[in-house]
């Protein structure tokens, strides 16, 4: 595929995962131009659409798990909504930016190379980098008038999927079904408990003003 200014993917559908604050959303914000993504943490998924440099671009913002807490550890509702991310640009994502490898603080390197920084960091970041070929970019987005890292990374984007064969990602039906119902579920106990909890408040008021 070529992936120059004449010839591009017409469509691109991203999601961007990583902890709390990483800047999903100022990176959303810098991918699509402008204000789309609230900067105020969500629990849930958030989907936005725009054109950029002549493409429909489809990113999702999945909720991001505590720093301090590994993603297998965090809470199965939580877990269960960041899978399903993955379902809201249909018929699937072309990317999963990771907010580790996509560097959203470019401005604070200074006059410290990626290369460096990302030396410094240690073996564990190293070690995803391998898993993942080796594929980063830097966006700095304190500096969104600069297109030319946008396009960048578009274009790094349509070289993995053109390494994918044109291929996206796409959840098995089955097991995106059951997890819906199983989410389905945990909302309803959730109401339950709220429910329950409203009306020993209102039973304890009752009380105390007997």
């Amino acid at each position: 595929m070529d992936t120059g200014d004449n010839q591009h993917l017409s469509e691109l559908r991203i999601v961007l995962m990583g902890h709390r604050r990483a800047g999903k959303s100022s990176s959303g914000n810098t991918i699509l131009g402008r204000e789309v993504f609230d900067l105020k943490r969500s629990a849930l998924c958030v989907s936005r659409h725009g054109k950029v440099a002549d493409r429909h671009i489809t990113v999702i913002e999945a909720p991001g798990w505590w720093r301090n807490i590994p993603a297998e550890e965090s809470p199965e509702i939580l877990k269960q909504e960041i899978l399903l991310s993955m379902s809201l640009c249909p018929p699937g994502p072309h990317v999963v930016l990771m907010l580790m490898l996509l560097f959203t603080y470019g401005d604070t390197l200074l006059d410290t190379s990626i290369e460096q920084h990302i030396k410094s960091e240690g073996k564990d970041l190293q070690w995803l980098l391998d898993k993942c070929g080796n594929r980063y970019h830097v966006l700095n987005n304190q500096n969104r008038s600069d297109d030319t890292q946008i396009k960048e990374l578009l274009e790094k984007i349509e070289e993995t999927v053109a390494q994918n064969n044109s291929c996206h990602f796409e959840l098995d039906r089955k097991f995106l079904q059951d997890m819906k119902e199983k989410r389905r579920a945990e909302e309803e106990r959730a109401k339950e408990r709220m429910k329950m909890i409203k009306k020993q408040r209102e039973n304890i008021r009752s009380q105390m003003s007997e």
